[in-house]
Parts: C-alpha cells; sequence; structure tokens
C-alpha cells in the first residue's frame, strides 16, 4: 500500500508551498528588529523593541495557512488503491481445456483419471459461484463444448458427458487446444485464465507456452500418477500393446517440470484432498487482480476524505478573538445562501453539503441505481446508472448528450441491450473513429454484426418459410412422391445448428458437433 501512494494531480501540492511562503513572510513582517535594524543603531534598538510575550504561539493565520495546504493536498487526489470503472465483470473468466485422450481413462486414480477431472471442476466451479466458466475439450483435435456461462447445471451436464469416445481425430495436440481456446476469448474485455487439465504435454507444444503473447494466465493441472495405471476401454476390458501385455500410462511430472521452466506456465499435480483446487481458484484471483491493475482499474481518489478536518479547522474560524472576520462572515455567507436556496427550491438538508452529483456517486456505490440515475448530472455517470438499472433507452439518451469515444461505446453496449445490433454496429464504429486501437468496442463490434448476421439470417428464413405457404392453392402428394433429394454437407452445417438440437444426448450432440468442426478443419 505505502509503495502504491502517489497523488493524481501533484501540481496542486503547490499549494502546501504557499502555505509555507504565507507563514514565511509574515514571519518577517511580524519580526520588528528585522524590519527596524538597518534604520537604527542595534545599541538604541534594544531600549526600543517591546518585547510581547507569546507572540509565537497559534495565530489566525497559521489556521488559514493549515486550511491552504490541506485543501491543496485534497485537490493533489491522494491515492493508494484501486477502484474498477463500470462495465467490468468483477470476477475472472475461467476455460478449462480438458485432455480427453484415451489415456485419461487410466485407473491410476479412482475411479478414472477423467472421472476425478469432471468432480475438481465441479469444486471449483462451487468455490467461484457467479463467475463465467468455459468448457474446452481436445485430443487430436479442439472444440468447445460450452462457452462462458455462469449456469452451473448446464456445465455439469455437458461435463458428465465428456468421454475419449466422442473426440473425432486420434492423438493430441496441446497447442491447437491453446490456439481455440484463446480465439473464443478474444472477444472478453476482461482478463481470464486458460486451465489445462491434462496427463501430459508433449513437447512439441512447449513452444506454443513460451510464445504465447495473450492476457490471459496459463495453468496446467497433470492429472495422473507416476507409478501409473491401466487404461479402461470397457468394461472388464483394458487397453493392450502389441504384445497383448496391459498399457501402463504414466503421468510424466518431469516433462511438465520441463514445461514450467521452459514457458513460466503455473505448474501443479491433482492432489486427493481439494489443496490442488484451494491453488487453482486463488492463482485466478491472484492473476485477474495483476491483470486488471495493468489497465482495466483506474485509482481512487481519497482526496475527499480531507473535507473533514478541513470543515473542523473551518469551524474554528469562528473563535472568539480571531480577527480573520472575513473568512468566518465569508462562510457564513455561503451558508445563508443555501439556506435561502433549499427553502426556495424545496431542497434537503444533504442538498446543503453535498452536490447532487456527489449523492448519486454514493447512491450508486450502494448499488440504488435508480436513486443514482435520479441524481447524477453529468450525463455520463447517469447514463451509467440509467444502464445498470436495465433502462437501456433513458441510458441510450443520456449518453447521446455526448460525443466522446466513451459516450459512442456506451451507447452500443445499451442497444445491444435491447437488441438493436444495426445501431450498436454504428456507434462502435463511430467510437471506434475516435480510439481507433480501442479493443474492447473492436470486441463488441464483432459481437454487434455477428448478431446482425443472425438476425439477417432469421429474417430470411422466415420470409423463405412465408413463401413456401401458399393459401391459394394446396397440393396433396397423392402419388408418392418424394420430392427431390437433396445432399448437405457436413462441412456446411455450423456447429451451433446441433446446440439447438433437443432431440439427441449431451453425449450424441457433442460427438456430432465435434465430428462436424472437424471434418469442417480439414477441408
Amino acid at each position: 500500500m505505502i509503495a502504491d501512494f502517489h497523488f493524481l494531480r501533484p501540481w496542486w501540492l503547490l499549494a502546501v508551498a504557499a502555505a509555507i511562503l504565507l507563514l514565511w513572510i509574515l514571519a518577517r513582517q511580524s519580526d520588528m528588529r528585522s524590519r527596524w535594524k538597518d534604520l537604527i543603531a542595534p545599541n538604541l534598538l534594544d531600549h526600543l523593541l517591546v518585547d510581547r510575550g507569546g507572540s509565537s504561539g497559534f495565530r489566525p493565520v497559521h489556521l488559514v495557512a493549515g486550511l491552504i495546504a490541506l485543501s491543496g493536498i485534497a485537490a493533489a487526489g491522494p491515492t493508494w488503491e484501486r477502484e474498477r470503472p463500470p462495465f467490468v465483470e468483477d470476477t475472472a473468466p475461467l476455460a478449462i481445456a480438458i485432455d480427453l485422450g484415451p489415456t485419461m481413462n487410466a485407473t491410476d486414480i479412482t475411479p478414472t483419471r477423467l472421472e476425478r477431472v469432471k468432480l475438481k471442476v465441479q469444486d471449483v466451479m462451487a468455490r467461484r459461484k457467479g463467475a463465467r466458466t468455459a468448457l474446452f475439450a481436445y485430443a487430436g483435435s479442439a472444440h468447445m463444448v460450452l462457452p462462458l456461462t455462469d449456469d452451473a447445471a448446464l456445465v455439469s451436464t455437458y461435463l458428465a458427458a465428456l468421454s475419449p469416445a466422442l473426440m473425432p481425430v486420434a492423438g493430441k495436440d496441446t497447442a491447437k487446444a491453446l490456439a481455440t481456446v484463446e480465439a473464443a476469448l478474444s472477444d472478453e474485455t476482461s482478463p481470464g485464465t486458460i486451465l489445462f487439465m491434462t496427463d501430459g504435454v508433449e513437447r512439441g507444444a512447449f513452444g506454443a507456452f513460451s510464445g504465447y503473447k495473450g492476457r490471459n494466465d496459463l495453468m496446467v493441472l497433470g492429472i495422473g500418477t507416476p507409478e501409473g495405471g491401466p487404461v479402461k476401454i470397457g468394461d472388464g476390458e483394458y487397453l493392450t500393446d502389441s504384445t497383448g501385455a496391459r498399457v501402463q500410462a504414466r503421468l510424466d511430472v518431469a516433462v511438465l517440470k520441463e514445461l514450467q521452466s521452459a514457458s513460466g506456465v503455473e505448474v501443479a499435480t491433482i492432489t486427493l484432498d481439494d489443496s490442488d483446487v484451494d491453488w487453482i481458484v486463488r492463482r485466478i484471483q491472484t492473476s485477474f487482480a495483476e491483470k486488471s491493475e495493468e489497465g482495466l482499474t483506474r485509482w481512487r481518489d481519497m482526496g475527499w476524505y480531507l473535507t473533514i478536518p478541513i470543515a473542523l479547522l473551518a469551524a474554528f474560524s469562528f473563535r472568539r478573538g480571531h480577527v480573520i472576520h472575513w473568512f468566518g462572515a465569508g462562510l457564513l455567507a455561503v451558508s445563508l445562501n443555501l439556506a435561502d436556496r433549499a427553502e426556495a427550491a424545496d431542497v434537503t438538508f444533504i442538498d446543503l453539503w453535498q452536490t447532487l452529483d456527489q449523492q448519486g456517486r454514493r447512491a450508486f456505490e450502494h448499488g440504488d441505481y435508480a436513486a443514482a440515475a435520479d441524481h447524477f448530472a453529468d450525463p455520463a455517470w447517469r447514463g451509467v446508472s440509467l444502464y445498470r438499472a436495465g433502462r437501456y433507452q433513458d441510458a441510450i439518451d443520456a449518453f447521446a448528450q455526448s460525443n466522446t469515444a466513451e459516450s459512442y461505446f456506451n451507447q452500443g453496449n445499451a442497444l445491444m441491450h435491447l437488441d438493436k445490433p444495426d445501431e450498436a454496429i454504428t456507434a462502435y464504429q463511430q467510437a471506434l473513429k475516435q480510439r481507433v486501437d480501442w479493443l474492447e468496442a473492436k470486441a463488441n463490434l464483432s459481437l454487434a454484426e455477428r448478431r446482425k448476421k443472425q438476425k439477417d439470417d432469421e429474417e430470411d428464413e422466415q420470409q423463405q418459410e412465408a413463401a413456401d405457404l401458399s393459401p391459394d392453392k394446396i397440393q396433396f402428394d397423392d402419388k408418392g412422391k418424394r420430392g427431390k433429394e437433396g445432399k448437405v454437407e457436413a462441412g456446411a452445417q455450423t456447429a451451433d445448428m446441433w446446440m439447438r438440437n433437443i432431440q439427441v444426448s449431451p453425449a450424441d450432440l457433442l460427438a456430432r458437433k465435434f465430428a462436424i468442426e472437424a471434418s469442417g478443419a480439414g477441408q
């Protein structure tokens, strides 16, 4: 904390120097010996001066100097901790890439390595309630199982369906898995963590980890034991080699240590207790805090806390015997003016001491966004409050009062909530004209364009369906003709089509989805 202490507006500290200079000037003016030493002989001056005892005590000028110094420090903005701005998630996204190679069915960890992984994933999600988690599976190919979601029940459903039998390509390609996960997280505004749960990382993938330039933290949890165990392939059946002997799948801890040394990736091995889960959750939180400090947070201005001692010092200006009547009179005039305004405009007591923006900020920090929106005079903060309160159209009207890049960006966010991707695209484009390299705006623009395409496709489908239904003529295929048989290329189908199919089990759905993606990748 001490190392982080600094001032947001250090030039205001010149007021402290001004206060010291004021005391020095007045001290010289009150030193009669210094003022007359050049005009009166020293032997006479000692007899002409009257030494007034107590003149070196506290004087009103000290009070004024203290007020100037404290006000300068407050205006300089002392700070030592950060605060998160609006529209940024409070929890780090987590993407879990699960190795679905055949050796994940080894029984050196009961009941199998894969089943223990599923339990660990559920434990991690239980520790991160409300946080978003994505699932990926990989072997010789890599696939998204679920995008980022905070629906723990949905994750559990698809997690239970994972098995090596789903994978369309044999082998292991950890580098491809890393690229797939990184691409899926590219649109995220908050930095996250990519966790690999695997029984080994091939040396050919070391380069992908050591050369990783993304902003997400990388972790690897090794699954298995150095002693290893047989690999189940069915009830009572185990994987065998060419001689008929059972394959003993062992976790090569030395290779994982080499990976950590070569790339700096955080590596650990699975444990029977929850210490590995603690390590995962703790590392996610630490990494998120470190990444946030790099650009997603801003320093909290603590200067306003000094208004309390400033007010106390101002109150002492009313002490009897102080000669700075102008200070107390000015403060009294301001107070009387505020009282008249309050009586005339039916203003509450708090209005005498806090501006509307200050009252709005207080309500905002307490989560009362509706009240904050009613108080804020600043259109940007009023728009943020309306956005948080779910009043998106009102938020757009508030943001529209400014032509800054942030205003257009926030308008785009609100328009997306109203499912107006066309207008949102325009808003994001305006934001990018002013801030060309704004990654968050680029990511949201991509999302808006995808949503627009999706809506256009849905409208085209509805129009096609309406065109196929002719109310003027109805024909029956009474001759048993089935029409022309068509052929749809598997690669032309999208993976999302399978996610809408609720007639099959999650395992069947994932198997088809992975096969389609693998087929498309190979073309």
